[in-house]
């Protein structure tokens, strides 16, 4: 997508100064008292996006009242001009111009309260004056952005602004930023506090209202006189198209022509050039079909680091300065104040004064008119911060730079999926925010069922409003919570995918079923399928299923199928809270299980370091997933017998027989995959199956260390070996005749990486005594190899951890220490348990387990706590 904040302003176009002959001061400007309009159209030169600009625009067209305002920027807006009076219309918004074939391929024109231009629709508008965009149509833009996305990568800019900055094609190697240029001459280091001082920090006097906008041509045309187009050789074609919109003006208007544009564009307006030279420039430009409406826009946006920059940092900052009626830092002040009073700091009205005289005082020292942005920050950071910049950070993101999301009114042009989005958007109470924030969903409620389903299927549509996050409150699978924050550039995803459908159900749908058949992977397959399910697309299922089983039949790489079976079988959960329908995926997922048991052991042969520990993490993602796989087949086969009595209740024989087609269709393509052309394993078998897989892994020689340690380990937690036959394969991997590379890789496995196995050796000192042993045992040589992985191993354990761990080592593990009276024995160490110590924490076990309270019931006769036998 290409991104166009301000076409051509180069992000520098300014509103006062003169260099050249001329002071680039504050005094030059107030040189006259009272200026007469000058002959011919009224060019007011602009900086896009500042308040001082905005304020002079707005004084000269009420001094001069044209019969027609031109305005700099796309003539296909033309048409959408009078939306600016709709009472919805909240700036900061934006012109949004796409190509008709490939949305993606757009420009942004952002409008704030506080811009020149918007200044001047409004005005316009309210004394119903014709206004028109005279820049090069969106037509060209947009074709020009395509040639330069096909330029070597190495001469693009990642940023508009950055474009715009150091160059656009050929002889744009150096490129000129005239406000430094008139920052450097009037000896100033920083542009923004040279533009403030001169600009944000004078008012327009009664008389004076073009004074500005002429001392800033003069300047410019010296300017452009020493730098020629500056590195701007695109301006030459967009000015050449200004002129002769301008030409057209004043034929119908005569010269009383207010043009609003960037003070950088003024000179060549004003010079002197042939129709015949104008058109010659146009001549060939390439063209593609564009559509433009407005769309809303956010102050992050506006500013430079944002990636769509428009050549300010502080567009909040600029914000309150253009609506402030007076007293600007004040009332700066009281909302720094009330922003860090609302995150509970300790901020007065005292801090409030003490902060205003401090800027005033700083400005006073530093030699400028009044208080600026630098001066404020730095007062707000001593006083209200006490010198912290976390504080202080908060308030730049929140007040300097801003959150503000503007709006667009419903008779704004959209695609048919954008409206569709908004009516959604509206029923369910989902309002767009440029403020991120979490929204906690419980899936049980209806409304918030349908809030879930939405999101997910912006995702699959690439529209990304909200990412999902882990819950903090929950774990169930009732519960989501999201992360959301709207973009401006999410307008234009919602472009694009308006190919895929009218609404956003039938686009997500069609999405998805392309999706399918375009997938590269079977895991890219099982991910897609657990999207559907998530964002409950029941047309698209089908397909995908299908899909699915096709693949698995034909890849025959263990890893591939170990790693689509996890997210195939997280799949298998959304049944129970979302109501979907899982028979044909669980068919699906038990042929999977099937074939990976059978091809895993011979997999895990000859393999190297790296491609055994990608194994040990296929084992223990598939170990997962068999769990949740057996309770699945267990709980859909119960179903299907409560189904087959009670009939399903009213209506149900049509969902049934319908799922019924569905599974049979997804599961169609199985026959091959399970033992006797089925892969029907019951609830018990499929674990006692993976276990029985397990155990060969463990033994097997030909298995790396990793995998047949994590094996063990796997088959001692579920049960299926004794502590004692646990210690055996310990001691028969840690024996002298196994390469030292080779134990450690086992130990890794066995109680490597966030498993618990440090609690294991804590709690198992026979395991612990094993590994001292064998560590002792190993040569000096072969200990160099093998400390890299040991290193990787322990130092996954908390501190906790690798302290007791320490302690049980340094007094030799299988060795009971003796409490001595003089209390010289290792604390939590001694023969028997500390009654003392242990009755410390009970109160705590008690209120972590809800036990007091719970008895407290059953003693009023309100509950039982079902927890036989647990006494205080």
């Amino acid at each position: 997508m290409t991104g166009v904040d301000r076409a051509g302003s180069g992000g520098s176009d300014v509103g006062v100064g003169v260099v050249g002959g001329v002071r680039a001061g504050s005094d030059s400007l107030a040189a006259s008292a009272s200026v007469a309009k000058p002959p011919g159209p009224l060019l007011l030169g602009v900086r896009h996006h500042g308040p001082g600009s905005a304020r002079a625009v707005r004084a000269a067209l009420a001094a001069a009242r044209p019969r027609a305002v031109l305005i700099e920027g796309p003539p296909e807006a033309d048409g959408l001009i009078p939306l600016a009076a709709d009472e919805a219309m909240r700036p900061p918004v934006a012109l949004l111009a796409h190509a008709v074939d490939e949305p993606g391929r757009s420009a942004f024109w952002p409008l704030a309260e506080f811009s020149p231009e918007w200044v001047a629709i409004r005005w316009a508008v309210e004394h119903r004056v014709p206004a028109r965009f005279i820049d090069l149509p969106a037509t060209h833009t947009l074709a020009w952005g395509k040639d330069a996305e096909s330029a070597p990568a190495d001469k693009q800019a990642d940023d508009p602004a950055e474009e715009r900055a150091h160059g656009n094609g050929a002889g744009a190697d150096v490129r000129v930023d005239p406000l430094a240029v008139l920052a450097d001459a009037a000896g100033y280091d920083d542009p923004e506090r040279w533009w403030e001082d001169v600009v944000e920090h004078r008012g327009v006097a009664d008389g004076d209202a073009f004074a500005p906008f002429l001392g800033l041509e003069e300047a410019m045309g010296a300017l452009r006189e020493v730098y020629g187009t500056g590195g701007h050789e695109r301006d030459l074609v967009r000015e050449a198209y200004m002129r002769l919109q301008v030409r057209a003006a004043q034929r119908e208007f005569g010269d009383e022509v207010a043009v609003v544009c960037g003070a950088w564009h003024v000179p060549a307006l004003r010079q002197k050039s042939t129709v015949a030279a104008d058109k010659a420039l146009l001549k060939g430009l390439p063209r593609v079909k564009a559509d433009m409406t407005w769309v809303p826009w956010t102050y992050r946006r506006l500013a430079r680091a944002s990636g769509y920059g428009a050549g300010i940092d502080s567009p909040g900052w600029y914000g309150h300065l253009f609506g402030a009626p007076d007293r600007p830092v004040e009332r700066w002040m009281t909302k720094v104040a009330g922003l860090l009073r609302d995150e509970d700091r300790l901020v007065s009205s005292a801090h409030v004064i003490e902060a205003v005289r401090l800027a005033e005082t700083l400005a006073a020292m530093r030699g400028r008119p009044l208080p600026g942005l630098s001066e404020t920050t730095d007062a707000v950071r001593a006083v209200m911060c006490e010198g912290s910049d976390v504080p202080l950070a908060l308030v730049h993101d929140r007040l300097v730079v801003g959150d503000v999301l503007g709006e667009v009114p419903r008779s704004a042009p959209a695609v048919p999926l954008q409206r569709d989005l908004d009516r959604i958007q509206r029923r369910l109470r989902l309002r767009p925010e440029a403020l991120e924030r979490e929204l906690e969903l419980d899936l049980r409620k209806e409304n918030d069922a349908e809030r879930s389903r939405l999101l997910h299927r912006l995702r699959l549509l690439g529209v990304r409003w909200g990412e999902p996050v882990v819950s903090r409150g929950s774990t169930g699978t009732f519960r989501e919570t999201w992360r959301l924050r709207w973009e401006p550039e999410l307008s234009v995803r919602v472009a694009e995918a308006g190919v895929w459908g009218t609404t956003v159900f039938a686009a997500a749908t069609a999405k998805a079923e392309a999706d399918a058949v375009g997938a590269q992977g079977l895991a890219d397959v099982t991910a897609l399928a657990e999207r559907c399910l998530l964002a409950e697309l029941p047309d698209a299922l089908p397909v995908v299923m299908r899909v699915l089983a096709d693949r698995a039949a034909l890849d025959a790489d263990v890893g591939h199928l170990a790693q689509a079976l996890p997210a195939l079988v997280r799949s298998l959960r959304y049944g129970d809270v979302r109501g979907t329908d899982t028979g044909a995926l669980t068919e699906v997922a038990a042929g999977l299980a099937e074939r990976i048991f059978v091809g895993l052991p011979p997999a895990c042969a000859a393999l190297d370091a790296d491609a055994a520990e990608e194994m040990r993490r296929h084992v223990d993602a598939v170990h997962g997933a068999v769990g949740l796989l057996g309770d699945a087949v267990a709980a859909g086969r119960g179903a299907q017998g409560e189904d087959a009595e009670s009939g399903r209740g009213a209506g149900g024989e049509e969902a049934a027989s319908g799922r019924s087609a569905r599974g049979e269709e997804a599961a169609s393509g199985l026959a091959a995959q399970g033992p006797g052309g089925s892969p029907a394993l019951g609830h018990r078998a499929l674990r006692d199956r993976w276990r029985a897989v397990l155990r060969v892994l463990s033994v097997r020689d030909s298995v790396p260390g990793v995998v047949r340690g994590r094996a063990v380990r796997l088959l001692l937690d579920d049960g299926e070996l004794t502590q004692d036959e646990a210690a055996r394969l310990m001691g028969l991997a840690l024996s002298p005749g196994t390469p030292p590379g080779d134990a450690a890789a086992w130990i890794e496995g066995f109680v490597g990486g966030g498993s618990g196995g440090g609690m294991l050796l804590v709690h198992d000192e026979r395991l612990l005594g094993l590994v001292d042993a064998w560590l002792t045992g190993v040569s000096a040589e072969a200990f160099t190899d093998v400390l890299p992985l040991l290193r990787r191993t322990f130092s996954a354990y908390g501190p906790g951890v690798r302290r007791t761990l320490g302690e049980l080592v340094r007094r030799g593990p299988g060795k009971r220490a003796r409490t001595q009276v003089g209390g010289s024995g290792i604390p939590g160490f001694a023969a028997e348990l500390d009654v003392e110590r242990a009755d410390a924490v009970l109160p705590v076990v008690r209120l972590l387990l809800g036990i007091e309270r719970a008895e407290e019931d059953v003693e009023d006769g309100l509950a039982d706590n079902g927890l036989v036998g647990v006494t205080g």
